[in-house]
């Protein structure tokens, strides 16, 4: 991968959280809720982050952005190591990076109208005022397949679907590069989240967007993303190209997550191995010595409990963080 065409380069991040007990607050422990994540994103490509819940996707999104500073690692936009900048210059670089939360129903001010919601942005960083800023707010809204005339409603005259492509607007009106979508169709209807997924690959074919796509549907994350990166308790457990990566997982716990995807064919559903995963996931304050699937994953062996396998490439692009290779 040149570096030219990378956008955002994540390497070794964590982002831990002290545990304090005791009348003084000691510090006792730690939850690692992100524990040496690595992954790159090219220049106009999406990459789908999948896992399940408490596996510390959202988390990685919110160190990306700095919206937390992580505990350790580098994260690098266009070549400028966000880690180290300062609250002033990062505010500065909020205009090339943005942020699609996964609840339209609490990201959105409803005291304020939408035209204020989009305003506000453009404003804020000087982009526009006034009447071009008002200008501006309807053209999104036109952009996401929105009346422009409904610059001057509130949030509550609105459905989920409605609210989520006002947010999807919201993001762009400061004209990013970068737009992380946090689960972003997970609390809508079925119906609504095709649209949702059209609507935001449109949008990145017209405006050259790049997307970090974190959801747990496999389905969409197939669909929308060129690659996917797999994670399981704080690590990427395995990442390549996404529709090649789940015809052939390799990792134990993708086969066990695309194994639960049903099949709309009911004769090869009827026949298709389900691999049921046994046990609850370890808590992140206190995770299993080498491999972090290893309490789960039906093909362990004793190399697993002790050392943590490295993340290699088992097939061209196709990477994976297993003892079984």
């Amino acid at each position: 991968m040149a570096n030219a065409d990378i956008l955002l380069e994540v390497r070794d991040l964590k982002k831990h959280y002290p545990i304090k007990t005791g009348l003084f607050q000691r510090v006792t422990g730690h939850v690692k809720a992100v524990d040496g994540v690595s992954f790159s994103i090219r220049k106009g490509e999406t990459l789908g982050l999948v896992g399940e819940s408490g596996c510390g996707k959202t988390t990685v999104a919110r160190a990306v952005l700095q919206l937390q500073r992580p505990t350790s690692g580098s994260v690098k936009l266009n070549g400028a190591e966000l880690t180290e900048v300062t609250s002033d210059a990062l505010r500065k670089l909020r205009t090339q990076m943005q942020l699609v939360f996964q609840n339209p129903y609490s990201s959105l001010n409803p005291r304020m109208t939408i035209g204020n919601a989009l305003m506000e942005p453009m404003i804020v960083h000087g982009i526009a005022r006034g009447k071009e800023a008002k200008e501006r707010a309807q053209a999104l809204l036109q952009t996401v397949g929105l009346n422009p005339y409904f610059v001057n409603r509130f949030p509550s005259e609105f459905s989920g679907g409605q609210r989520q492509r006002i947010g999807i607007a919201r993001a762009l009106s400061v004209n990013p590069q970068f737009v992380i979508c946090d689960e972003p169709i997970s609390s809508l209807d079925v119906s609504i989240q095709a649209q949702i997924v059209n609507l935001l690959k449109r949008l990145q074919q017209e405006l050259g967007l790049t997307y970090l796509f974190i959801s747990h549907d496999l389905r969409m994350v197939r669909y929308i993303s060129d690659r996917a990166a797999v994670m399981y308790l704080g690590k990427i457990v395995e990442t390549g190209d996404s529709k090649r990566m789940f015809e052939n997982p390799l990792h134990p716990y993708t086969k066990a997550l695309w194994s639960a995807v049903p099949i709309p064919d009911p004769e090869i559903e009827e026949k298709r191995e389900r691999i049921v995963l046994e046990g609850d996931v370890p808590s992140p304050a206190n995770p299993p010595a080498g491999c972090h699937f290893c309490t789960r994953c039906p093909a362990v062996m004793d190399v697993c409990r002790q050392i943590e396998p490295e993340m290699r490439e088992i097939e061209p692009s196709h990477w994976a963080a297993c003892h079984l290779y």
